[in-house]
């Protein structure tokens, strides 16, 4: 299934993530409504968002309705929750800044990301550090965070080194991805302007960083953008900005990773301009998802057994530059942030793991939010 209409456009520095729980509505009398799924949206104030949106999912109808945006939550490109229902978001500025949330997005507290355009958040298992990507800045910002309070602390900060040959984005570091490993031994950073991923060795008891290592080379001028992993092989997925490709790795115990297979995400024949952007595994480790900004679609892979993807689908984000998506699996929707087109699109997840033009019962509906640049399952 081909998207037929796809427009070449240029690009904007962009993130994305997942993460989340559903919750449950108490009716007048005791009586217990269906499952309500939650999503949030960060948007860019100067492409005319107000702030943190949130919406809401009606099992019923299928379709999601838009609370009025937090008007104090600005430029919150990214955003990750912990165990606790704490969030943490960035705010994407030159001088970097991180804030912590708790329930009804009270604001907790602040603190400096440790460089500039932070642009993506890791939490470790027990939710004691947080990791920060700092884009402009080229570096990691470590924060060790308060177990009662939540909020961060002053950040250690380790600067990359590198570049490649795209003269535009990558005469330096632009850190654009942090993950901590499964087993927790590593904190991966993925950097776009050096093409490589960085291995920091990571002690969760003492909660500290050592400086990082290489742990993985992307091919000149690749612009590795996001990463995602496979919920049971050792097996990790980088994808691309720059080349457009998506590259399939086998993670080692020793934090390096080793390339084994590159495709594009673009269909053959496309010579448009394009830039890959964000990555999803789903729960079953069966299908990835990837999107395209300029092709304004999505990439679907089947996941083999041995965790080789392969190409089954694209199919059009019914909006302009997909720079974020999130898979909403217990409804069988996938939400897709139009970045510049300032809509959020409601796809169907197929039982086969594609995707259709609209969600269960929700009449492909598109919602408005200007400057749409995270979605998050809260």
């Amino acid at each position: 299934m081909t998207d037929g209409t796809m427009a070449a456009m240029t690009r904007r520095t962009a993130l994305g993530g997942l993460g989340g729980l559903a919750a449950g509505l108490l009716l007048p009398g005791g009586a217990t409504a269906a499952r309500v799924r939650r999503v949030v949206a960060g948007t860019y104030t100067a492409e005319g968002g107000e702030g943190l949106y949130r919406l809401a999912h009606d099992a019923g109808t299928g379709r999601w309705t838009l609370a009025p945006a937090i008007r104090t939550i600005a430029d919150a490109s990214f955003a990750v929750r912990d165990r606790r229902g704490r969030w943490y978001a960035v705010a994407e500025s030159d001088d970097g800044m991180v804030a912590a949330y708790g329930p009804g997005w009270q604001r907790l507290g602040d603190a400096p990301s440790g460089g500039g355009g932070p642009c993506h958040l890791a939490i470790d298992r027990a939710g004691r550090c947080l990791a920060v990507a700092n884009y402009g800045g080229g570096s990691v910002g470590f924060l060790s965070l308060d177990r009662r309070e939540g909020v961060a602390g002053r950040p250690t900060v380790f600067r990359h080194e590198g570049s490649g040959p795209d003269g535009d984005r990558q005469t330096g570091p632009h850190a654009h991805w942090v993950g901590f490993s499964p087993d927790q031994r590593w904190l991966h950073a993925v950097d776009l302007g050096a093409d490589a991923i960085f291995a920091y060795p990571f002690d969760p008891r003492a909660r500290a960083l050592a400086p990082p290592q290489p742990a993985w080379r992307a091919p000149a001028g690749a612009g590795p953008r996001h990463l995602a992993r496979h919920p049971r092989l050792p097996v990790a997925y980088v994808v691309c900005e720059l080349s457009n490709q998506l590259i399939t790795l086998d993670a080692g115990l020793d934090g390096r990773f080793a390339t084994r297979s590159t495709v594009s995400t673009l269909p053959a024949g496309f010579s448009g301009a394009s830039q890959a952007a964000h990555i999803a595994v789903d729960r079953a480790g069966q299908r990835l998802y990837v999107s395209n900004r300029g092709h304004d679609s999505i990439a679907v892979f089947v996941i083999e057994a041995t965790g080789e993807p392969r190409l089954a689908q694209h199919i059009g984000t019914g909006g302009h530059w997909p720079r974020i998506f999130v898979l909403v699996e217990d409804a069988r929707q996938m939400l897709v942030g139009n970045e510049r087109s300032g809509t959020i699109a409601v796809l169907g997840i197929e039982r086969d793991g594609t995707l259709s033009g609209s969600g269960s019962g929700s009449g492909g509906q598109q919602l408005t939010v200007p400057g749409v640049a995270f979605l998050g399952l809260d």
